[in-house]
């Protein structure tokens, strides 16, 4: 495919203003959310082939999240795209000044395997809910989604709105080095920042959702056995392939050893005694990465699980025991269903052990302690959090979800996601009378002390 062409179509397309109405924006994300519904199963099949995710996972975790991001963009979009007032300062009278949401045009959306088609979604609804036009590169991981993904746009618009091209890395670094006006990735910080460089050759607009270790804290006051049940659903969930999952536990000495046989119960009765043996555990996507996550096992100490099978791709969820620092398990993100337990005596050495990896994409704190929680909510730096829960807050939709520093740059979801993909001009209207004089040259000392009085 000839992709200069294809995006100077889709710029023809934006130019000629359709996108512009908020009745055409909505009706392009109504034919989305009846496209979705109708080819759930085509969906729910991609999934299965591409990371053995169940119907019932497959709709919990990609399908029903779009739906829903789909559902509160329609009834919020004509709010967001009107021009709102804001106030105008006196030296300026009179006056009115108005904020007006303005789409980028074109955009380039690359998104990845892990969740192949939430993932590319919900950033394209945001697209389209902003006026833009859209490029969709899903990623080539997971590729019975991003064929279902093409076969679902395709029917919806056409091409020189929204379309999806399938490839690999020489196919998004084709795409990258075009003149988009905004580009949103989702991936991992290395290859964002090459994202990042290309970006800056067209001045681009960029979002970056990328990761990081998210560490997990346990303190002596939480409640142990709803930390161990949310602690499992959030990490094991797509078998640990979650840029939110939490990455490491750090756990009051005191509670380490009733909390461990916590989360044992845990995995038994989630994912039942045999996890390989369970038909609808998710897989790890490919061999490549199997071996990945085989391999940070090595040289640790296993408390639970430790299993894996090449042949499927499948690694049951394991506990390890208190790896140092710089063990390869500890220096980089998993993405996977390893988990680390680490203890800690004193408050200090929570924050001593959070430095070691900052600015995650989330932060998880189980604790009954109000002054605590507050103090690590406001003193630290992390892309967004749960309290006595993990990843669920990604499923509230007035909550903007983004990272910071390494874990990303912007956000996404719901107001959040359309500011992403909109530029808001700032307009001041005024009318010609009157006009104080004191403002034109040639000034004295006598109209510098008036101006000065008049704009403080």
């Amino acid at each position: 495919m000839e992709y200069q062409a294809l995006l100077a179509r889709q710029k023809a397309f934006f130019d000629r203003g359709a996108a512009l109405d908020t009745d055409f924006r909505i009706c392009a994300l109504k034919r989305l959310k009846d496209a979705i519904r109708r080819e759930t199963a085509d969906l729910a099949n991609a999934l299965w082939e591409d990371l053995n995710k169940s119907p019932s996972e497959a709709y919990l975790t990609e399908i029903g999240p779009t739906l829903s991001e789909i559902d509160f963009a329609i009834s919020h979009i004509r709010r967001w795209t009107r021009p709102r007032r804001v106030p105008t300062p006196l030296a300026h009278f009179p006056a009115k000044s108005r904020i007006y949401p303005s789409p980028y045009g074109c955009t380039l959306i690359l998104s990845p395997w892990n969740y192949p088609f939430q993932l590319a979604v919900i950033p394209l609804i945001s697209a389209l809910a902003a006026g833009n036009t859209a490029i969709l590169k899903p990623g080539e991981d997971a590729p019975a989604t991003a064929a279902a993904l093409a076969r679902l746009v395709k029917g919806c618009f056409p091409e020189e709105y929204v379309t999806v091209v399938q490839g690999g890395a020489e196919t998004s670094q084709a795409l990258l080095s075009l003149p988009f006006r905004k580009i949103f990735f989702t991936g991992s910080p290395s290859v964002g920042r090459l994202v990042m460089a290309q970006a800056a050759e067209h001045l681009a607009s960029v979002t970056l959702e990328l990761g990081g270790k998210c560490p997990c804290i346990v303190d002596e006051t939480a409640d142990l056995a709803l930390a161990a049940r949310r602690i499992v659903f959030g990490k094991f969930l797509n078998a640990g392939q979650t840029c939110v999952a939490p990455d490491y536990l750090l756990v009051h000495e005191e509670k380490k050893e009733p909390l461990l046989t916590l989360l044992k119960e845990e995995i038994s009765r989630q994912y039942g005694r045999d996890p390989l043996k369970n038909p609808s555990y998710v897989r790890i996507i490919n061999r490549r990465h199997f071996r990945r996550l085989t391999a940070l096992l090595e040289g640790e100490r296993i408390l639970w699980g430790g299993v894996g099978e090449e042949a499927s791709c499948k690694l049951v969820p394991t506990l390890l025991d208190g790896p140092a620092w710089d063990r390869p398990v500890m220096e980089e993100e998993i993405f996977g269903p390893i988990l680390p337990l680490l203890t800690y005596r004193r408050e200090e050495e929570v924050y001593a052990a959070l430095e070691r990896h900052p600015e995650p994409l989330a932060l998880y704190l189980f604790t009954r302690r109000t002054p605590w929680r507050e103090k690590l909510l406001r003193s630290l730096t992390f892309g967004g959090a749960c309290v006595n829960d993990t990843v669920v807050h990604l499923a509230n939709p007035h909550l903007p979800f983004g990272g910071v520093g390494t874990s990303g740059l912007g956000s996404c979801h719901g107001r959040a996601g359309f500011l992403a993909f909109t530029h808001e001009k700032g307009v001041l209207i005024r009318g010609g009378r009157p006009d104080l004089p004191f403002r034109y040259p040639p000034y004295s000392s006598q109209k510098d002390w008036i101006l000065g009085q008049f704009l403080k």
